[in-house]
C-alpha cells in the first residue's frame, strides 16, 4: 500500500512489532561485539562496518529516498565520502558554484591536490556542455540564494554525456523532492538540518539507486571511518517521525515572511522558491511537493542585520538551517561570497502569526 509523507516519516525504518519491545528500540552503545570463536562475526562485528542503530537509521532514510542510504558523522562527511570514492585523478567534476562553500574549498583544495579537475556552474545555469565529466553535482534549492536546477533535465543531460548526477538534497529533504525518481544517480545531504530538525546533532547520508555506486561509498566508509555515533543515530531516527508536522509549518511560515518581506520597500533580493514572482518558481512549482522553510532577503549593511537580530525576539542569531527554532544568520561572516547585508532566515515552528509580527517589529526598529 501506498502512504502519504506524514505516515511513511512515522514508520519509517521501525522493527516488526515486538511484543515487549519499544516501537523504536534505543541505541546500542558497543563498539565490538561478541564473535562466534570459529566462523567470526554475526550481523554484527565492529561499530565502523556494522551497527544495528545506525542501520535502522539507514532504513528509515532509504524508505523515504528510495534508495539504499549510508548515514556518516556529517553532511561535509557524506559529500566529500561520495567525490573522493567515485573520482579519480584525471577525471572532472560539475559543482554548484553558488552551493555551499565548504564545497567548493574542498573542490579548489583536496580535489585538486588529486588531480580532479572541477567547473563551477550557476545552480539556474546556464550549464556547459557535460561532455568529459564523471559527476554533475547539484544542490537544489542552493544554499544560501535558493536557486532551484531541473533535475529530470540535467540527469538527462549528465547521462547523455557519460557522467553521473548527484543531487544535494538537505534543503528539500525527500519530503521536498526525491532525485532519485527524477532520475539522479545519488542523493547526499546533511541530516543536521531539516530531516531531524531538533538542533542537536551533526548527520549526514548518501542514497543511491545502483547498489554498485552505493558499494564505493561504503568501503571508503570503513576504511575511513567518517560514521555517525550511536546515540545521533537514535536521536535522528526519532526525529524523522515528525518531519512532516514540522516542515509543514516552516513552509506555512516562510511563505507569510516572503510575502511580508516583498511588500516592504525596506528589504530588497527577496528569493524563495514558492513565491510566483520568485525566478525558481516555474521549476520549484513542478519538482518540488513543498517548498523549504528558508527566505532569503538583503537589508543592505552588516551593521542593519546586526540591528535587526538584536530587535528580534523569535529569531535566533544562529547559523545553520531548518530547525524548530526560527533563526537567522548573515552569510558574509561565514566566508560566503554573498552581499554584506545578505541574511538566510530559517523559519521554525512558531504560531505564523507571531513570527510575521515579531519580524515586522524588528525591521522596522533595525531602519
Amino acid at each position: 500500500m501506498s502512504y502519504s509523507d506524514g505516515t511513511r516519516s512515522v514508520h519509517a525504518g521501525l522493527p516488526e512489532p515486538v511484543v515487549g519491545e519499544p516501537f523504536l528500540r534505543g541505541p546500542v552503545f558497543a563498539a565490538p561485539y561478541h564473535l562466534d570463536p570459529v566462523t567470526g562475526p554475526g550481523e554484527n562485528g565492529y561499530a565502523r562496518t556494522e551497527h544495528p542503530t545506525r542501520e535502522a537509521l539507514e532504513a528509515a532514510i532509504g524508505e523515504l529516498e528510495g534508495g539504499p542510504a549510508l548515514a556518516f558523522a556529517s553532511g561535509q562527511a557524506a559529500i566529500t565520502a561520495m567525490l573522493l570514492s567515485l573520482v579519480k585523478t584525471g577525471d572532472r567534476v560539475a559543482l554548484p558554484g553558488d552551493g555551499y562553500f565548504p564545497v567548493r574549498a574542498f573542490a579548489g583544495g583536496a580535489l585538486a591536490d588529486l588531480g580532479v579537475g572541477s567547473v563551477l556552474v550557476p545552480t539556474a545555469g546556464p550549464y556547459p556542455d557535460l561532455t568529459g565529466l564523471r559527476l554533475v553535482l547539484l544542490e537544489t534549492p542552493a544554499n544560501p540564494g535558493l536557486d532551484v536546477a531541473d533535475i529530470r533535465a540535467l540527469a538527462d543531460a549528465a547521462h547523455a554525456a557519460g557522467a553521473l548526477l548527484a543531487v544535494d538534497n538537505t534543503a528539500a529533504t525527500p519530503l521536498g523532492q526525491t532525485p532519485l525518481a527524477l532520475g539522479a544517480d545519488l542523493v547526499v545531504a546533511s541530516g543536521t538540518k531539516a530531516l531531524t530538525g531538533h538542533s542537536d546533532l551533526l548527520l549526514g547520508y548518501v542514497a543511491a539507486r545502483d547498489t554498485a555506486l552505493l558499494d564505493k561509498v561504503e568501503n571508503w566508509r570503513k576504511l575511513t571511518g567518517g560514521v555517525p555515533g550511536a546515540f545521533d543515530c537514535w536521536l535522528a531516527h526519532r526525529s524523522i517521525a515528525t518531519m512532516d508536522l514540522r516542515l509543514a509549518r516552516q513552509s506555512a511560515n516562510a511563505a507569510a515572511i516572503a510575502e511580508l518581506l516583498a511588500g516592504r520597500s525596506d528589504v530588497t533580493g527577496v528569493r524563495w522558491p514558492g513565491l510566483p514572482s520568485d525566478p525558481s518558481y516555474p521549476v520549484a512549482s513542478k519538482q518540488m511537493r513543498r517548498i523549504p522553510g528558508i527566505v532569503a532577503f538583503d537589508l543592505g549593511s552588516a551593521e542593519r542585520v546586526a540591528r535587526f537580530l538584536e530587535a528580534a525576539s523569535l529569531v535566533f542569531a544562529a547559523t545553520s538551517f531548518g530547525g524548530v527554532h526560527t533563526s537567522a544568520d548573515r552569510r558574509a561572516q561565514f566566508g560566503d561570497d554573498t552581499a554584506p547585508g545578505f541574511v538566510r532566515f530559517s523559519c521554525g515552528i512558531e504560531d505564523t502569526a507571531d513570527l510575521v509580527a515579531d519580524v515586522s517589529q524588528a525591521l522596522d526598529k533595525s531602519r
